[in-house]
């Protein structure tokens, strides 16, 4: 063809700078865009193919390669996919590739986080003009009698097209880098880069660096007289056949968990995992993994990897997966997610809605499977699974829904089990109130009195239990929640104090002057234990009120908004407490009965919860003095 030299058909301004500024953070958007294009080019060639309209030779083989060259700062995508005529180059890349770009530009001028396009994908080849000064194509089509042909730009609105000596079937795209991207010469940035986009392209990509390659080639020719081998073939960077597209049946366990440490670089197996594999009515593959936790702060670094056609998006897209699956691990492949689409798009797209139902409904199923089918393991699973599955009831209505008969507490009392079985087996000591241990060390007491009196509590101390708690009372008619050292169940109590109510006002106005502290209530109850001289309660709801004062305080002190509201317990039928009153008239044991009141409200806090340092210390010298009086 005669060389041609013409202007992009559309009449902007020179969108390239505005790219380049806007997408500066992620330039590595280009490479997924030519390689992207390279393999739809190799699609469609084996489509021709099927249909017998493309003549191939047999011993056709389909690839895309990716070479970077520092001597000519140059990376080139070299694709043998359908190529381009003359006419072909006219129209997709002077017009509607252009046009692509300018659609592209469109769409991301509104900076919001919901207007941004999932991914940036859209731009296509004119991405290359993110890192490139001048762009070459050199094509030759499929077709018979095609000639090859070159197209050259400098990223403004001009170009020149010309005869290419091109001589095989396919597609090159050369980059002439600009300063500022040198750094994508590099052979190892590049290679992660391209396993970030492509490790599961379903097209064999491979990645050369020319100035090796050369050198390589330099050796060879000067070795002389010894003994040629043949070079290992080059392996290619991708696994073109992932996991994901397998049917399930034909998965071993150690293909998912190699699969796993693979995509993940987690070389903790993980507990269990769920293979989505669905057709119609709408097309979704992948693998969700319950990862195995080594503390709980780590249930909030999952990490989903969204494909589309084997080429990766993005990860923890939370327009398409429900916000609680981000705390697996695992990929979804959606083939017919629309991507060039805003943010805001996703989230009123019908396709879209399907997806995250569908996920949500899989995950709960193979929860309930493992419950119902694979009891010991599931109740072996939830130590790490709860804050997971706790959350997911928080945050969706249908999720809780579906699992809320298979929710399970550890219980002092051994094992696990559910809301239905803990009402059941305690309907007949405190109907409609479940019972929970926060801090099973702290609160070992308060454990030691329910096993005694033989009743049972749930433990319940992640942190999400506060929020979960309230979800289970305001989706439960009448249940409620207290936990151990909230109040004194009457089981645990003998039906009379056993001391006159002159002794009970007596311990009653010693305890409160001794203790000086006007918000704190004292009663005094004849407990079946006689070992432990006293207990300290605070009731539930101030409980509530205290940790969400902490947890949205802001750093600021906001107890003084919500009072505690703690009660001291003394136990008439311990020995302690009865010595106390014997020496009521007693002036010479004065001061020793205040040491031993001020002795058991000390201890009985340390039960309840940590002394503060001024406390401590006055406990700890209070301590020596009394040792002192026994020597």
């Amino acid at each position: 063809m005669a060389q041609e030299k013409g202007n992009i058909s559309i009449n902007t301004e020179n969108i390239f700078p505005i790219i380049k500024k806007w997408l500066y953070s992620e330039k590595d958007i280009f490479i997924r865009e030519l390689v992207s294009n390279a393999s739809d080019a190799i699609n469609k060639l084996k489509k021709l193919d099927a249909m017998g309209e493309a003549e191939l030779p047999d011993d056709n083989k389909y690839e895309i390669k990716v070479i970077v060259n520092k001597n000519d700062k140059t990376i080139k995508v070299l694709d043998n996919g359908l190529g381009m005529t003359d006419e072909e180059v006219k129209k997709y890349i002077n017009q509607i590739a252009f046009s692509g770009a300018v659609d592209f530009i469109e769409k991301y001028k509104d900076k919001s986080d919901d207007a941004q396009i999932i991914g940036h994908f859209g731009l296509g080849f004119y991405s290359a003009f993110m890192v490139s000064e001048r762009v070459q194509i050199d094509t030759l089509s499929y077709q018979n009698g095609a000639k090859a042909v070159k197209w050259v730009s400098d990223g403004g609105t001009e170009f020149e097209m010309s005869d290419s000596d091109k001589t095989d079937r396919g597609t090159v795209i050369t980059l002439y880098l600009a300063e500022d991207s040198l750094e994508f010469l590099d052979e190892y940035k590049m290679r992660q880069t391209l396993e970030k986009y492509f490790a599961f392209l379903p097209i064999e990509l491979y990645l050369e660096d020319a100035a090796k390659e050369a050198e390589n080639t330099e050796e060879k020719t000067e070795e002389k007289g010894e003994d040629k081998t043949e070079p290992a073939a080059p392996k290619p960077l991708n696994d073109t056949k992932p996991l994901w597209l397998k049917n399930p049946k034909d998965c071993t366990d150690e293909e998912y968990k190699k699969f796993y440490t693979k995509v993940f670089h987690d070389f903790n197996e993980p507990l269990f995992w769920i293979h989505l594999n669905m057709d119609y009515p709408f097309n979704l593959k992948g693998i969700l993994y319950f990862p195995k936790l080594k503390h709980e702060f780590e249930t909030m670094e999952g990490q989903i990897k969204l494909y589309y056609n084997q080429v990766f998006v993005a990860d923890n897209i939370k327009e398409v997966i429900p916000e609680f699956l981000m705390l697996l691990k695992g990929v979804l492949d959606c083939p017919d997610l629309p991507l060039n689409v805003s943010r805001s798009f996703l989230q009123n797209d019908g396709y879209v809605n399907k997806i995250s139902s569908h996920i949500t409904k899989k995950v709960a199923d193979k929860l309930t499977s493992l419950f119902e089918n694979e009891r010991e393991s599931y109740d072996k699973y939830w130590s790490d699974i709860n804050p997971f599955v706790k959350y997911g009831c928080i945050r969706e209505d249908k999720f809780y829904d579906r699992v809320k008969d298979i929710i399970i507490y550890k219980s002092t009392k051994g094992g696990y089990v559910t809301l239905k079985e803990y009402l059941e087996n305690n309907k007949e000591k405190h109907e409609n109130t479940v019972f929970y241990v926060s801090d099973e060390n702290q609160q070992a007491q308060y454990i030691k009195l329910f096993n005694e009196n033989d009743m049972e509590a749930v433990i319940l101390s992640s942190m999400i239990d506060n929020h979960f708690m309230s979800l289970i009372e305001s989706k439960v008619t009448g249940v409620k929640f207290n936990r151990i050292d909230a109040d004194i169940s009457a089981n645990m109590k003998q039906e009379n104090t056993g001391i006159s109510e002159q002794d009970v006002s007596y311990l009653e106005t010693l305890f409160k002057e001794t203790i000086n502290d006007d918000k704190l209530k004292i009663q005094v109850e004849a407990l079946k234990n006689e070992s432990i001289p006293a207990v300290v309660l605070l009731s539930e709801h101030s409980r509530r009120m205290q940790e969400m004062s902490k947890m949205y305080g802001g750093g600021m002190d906001m107890s003084s908004m919500f009072p505690k509201e703690q009660t001291l317990v003394l136990n008439s039928s311990n020995k302690l407490v009865k010595a106390i009153i014997d020496l009521k008239n007693n002036e010479s044991k004065k001061e020793d009965v205040k040491l031993i009141s001020e002795h058991i409200f000390d201890l009985a806090m340390m039960s309840h919860q940590q002394l503060e340092p001024e406390a401590m210390s006055k406990f700890i010298a209070r301590s020596n003095e009394i040792l002192m009086k026994l020597v």
